[in-house]
């Protein structure tokens, strides 16, 4: 089988200097790779602890696609530390007690700790590592389910031709969250009966099976050679199937079913419930942007559990988990501080609160934000796009995930974005979307939940079965273009560490130029009989390389 090969983004042969730490850095002479083309890559299943770190992994080195932080640190940074770097995660909420986060939070120098004043005067009380957008609140609908309950004790029943022009846009808006609801509710009802179904089966054969083997964890060799006839026969075959496409522990497979069954429950408990007010816990009017009184400063959320704060802890330790402290991880960048804030609940984002979180962020020191949200409809998508305009007048560079749906985002909006399929000029020059890659190099490069898009994903970054930090100091397989963007955050918050002078709009050039790409046709979506080249699926048709950014980074003005 032939094998296909990467092509590196430039070719890297001259001397740099690591110089902007403020004192003489020692010089670096970079590993020429012009040749990488000629080097074949690993074909072989990765070890428990290459999949642990191959977000960190260096395409020569280890034959790994991942961003060449390892060989960054060992060749470029080594010891040294930049200026302190504050990165946003606009987020679910952190775990800023976690073993390997502790070290890493912002802490508002200006605020005296509870003493319930606003001693800074920036709008909010005793908010020491950020601000709780969503105060005791966590489980809410999704965004289209929303609008249709908003809006249909006005529209519901009414024609277009009865609608005034002043509405005729609002009363579209209502009609398409309409039939969306009806669509993703019906789909969610049907896929929870068909996983009830599956598993009724399921057990039937796995408890007749299991009868006849005299074990409940029999082997794919031991159900092979039973012996069976009718009924058991049938079972025989179902199981067989279960261990050659899912797991061979059958009880495994069956709790991945319960959770199937739970997760499709929990969406119509929630997402999809036309009767949860889940803003009411919150107390403000989440359609007044001049609301701004609400929330407070906790912001590891109201569970004590700390079970709803998993994604926005997982995505802090991506970023920035203590460096080579022997505990758990090493987040991408050795010298930043996550300022927490938390606006993304257990269903969909209000506009107003990431607005609000954004111009946070921007008016109290982040340099970098990561925004590992987003959703396909929208009600004052107005308030984001002049926050994200106000963080690009104040020099903040904004890291984006693509989403998850395996679409093509020059064809379908998604909400945040600088640019839509209609208007393809960016509103700004400081937003950077990022796909997800997997660890596979070929065919099966991208991620196959990944977005992507030529003018709407700028780069791709490692997102497929990602380690990091879970809440109660706990650790993680996690995996979508969420888990990708804080890896990128990781590389812009080195880059703005090194070299302050450069400005945000920059910093997200370096990360485009700089990236390694291939010619390889590669999956798209997940679909076998939907190849593309990979250059085509981006902005930039590259693979983020802090290695390689760092260089860049030394030689621009």
């Amino acid at each position: 089988m032939k094998i296909p090969f990467l092509k590196s983004a430039f070719t890297i042969g001259s001397a740099i200097i690591l110089a902007s730490c403020g004192s003489s850095a020692p010089k670096i002479v970079s590993t020429p790779i012009e040749n990488i083309d000629s080097i074949p890559l690993k074909i072989t299943d990765l070890s428990e602890a290459q999949l642990k770190g191959w977000g960190g992994a260096d395409l020569i080195n280890d034959t790994i696609p991942g961003m060449s932080v390892k060989k960054a640190y060992s060749e470029i940074i080594k010891n040294q530390k930049g200026d302190k770097t504050i990165v946003a995660v606009i987020d679910s909420g952190v775990d800023i007690e976690h073993e390997d986060l502790d070290g890493v939070i912002w802490t508002n120098s200006d605020e005296i700790p509870a003493n319930g004043k606003d001693d800074d005067n920036n709008g909010y009380i005793d908010d020491m590592h950020g601000w709780n957008f969503l105060g005791k609140a966590v489980e809410e609908n999704l965004e289209f389910t929303r609008i249709y309950r908003r809006l249909k004790p006005k529209y519901e029943g009414k024609t277009a031709s009865s609608i005034s022009t002043a509405d005729r846009a609002e009363f579209i808006q209502y009609q398409e969250a309409k039939a969306e609801y009806e669509k993703v509710y019906e789909e969610t009802i049907q896929n929870r009966n068909q996983y009830q179904q599956i598993k009724k089966q399921l057990v039937a054969a796995h408890q007749a099976v299991s009868s006849q083997l005299g074990k409940e964890d029999y082997t794919k060799e031991e159900l092979n050679n039973m012996e069976a006839s009718g009924q058991l026969a049938q079972y025989k075959a179902m199981l067989q199937q279960i261990q050659n496409n899912v797991s061979e522990n059958i009880p495994e497979a069956l709790e991945e079913l319960d959770e199937g069954i739970e997760y499709f429950a929990h969406r119509l408990d929630t997402h999809l419930n036309l009767d949860l007010n889940g803003r009411a816990q919150v107390g403000d009017d989440p359609y007044d942007i001049t609301d701004t009184d609400y929330g407070n400063a906790n912001v590891m959320g109201p569970s004590n559990d700390k079970k709803d704060i998993k994604h926005g802890t997982h995505v802090a330790g991506i970023i920035a988990a203590e460096r080579n402290n022997n505990i758990g991880i090493n987040g991408v960048t050795n010298n930043a501080e996550i300022m927490v804030l938390r606006a993304v609940p257990d269903g969909d984002e209000y506009d107003k609160d990431i607005a609000l979180a954004i111009r946070y962020a921007v008016d109290n020191g982040a340099e970098v934000i990561n925004t590992s949200f987003g959703k396909y409809f929208s009600s004052n998508p107005e308030w984001v796009i002049n926050a994200i305009e106000y963080a690009a007048a104040n020099d903040v560079l904004i890291v984006n995930a693509g989403g998850n749906e395996g679409i093509n985002l020059d064809e379908d909006t998604v909400y945040p974005n600088d640019q839509t399929p209609e208007d393809t000029e960016e509103i700004s020059d400081n937003f950077l979307t990022v796909g997800a890659l997997n660890y596979e190099y070929g065919a099966n490069l991208v991620a196959d939940f990944s977005n992507y898009g030529k003018r709407n994903v700028d780069v791709f970054a490692p997102g497929t079965k990602i380690w990091s930090t879970t809440p109660n100091n706990e650790y993680e397989f996690l995996q979508g273009t969420s888990m990708a963007s804080p890896a990128v955050a990781g590389v812009a918050a080195i880059i703005r560490s090194f070299y302050p002078k450069l400005s945000a709009a920059q910093v997200k050039q370096i990360i485009i130029d700089s990236g390694l790409t291939t010619n390889a046709e590669v999956i798209v979506g997940g679909d076998r009989n939907n190849t593309q080249k990979f250059k085509d699926l981006s902005t930039s048709g590259k693979m983020v390389n802090l290695y390689n950014a760092l260089i860049l980074a030394s030689q621009t003005k």
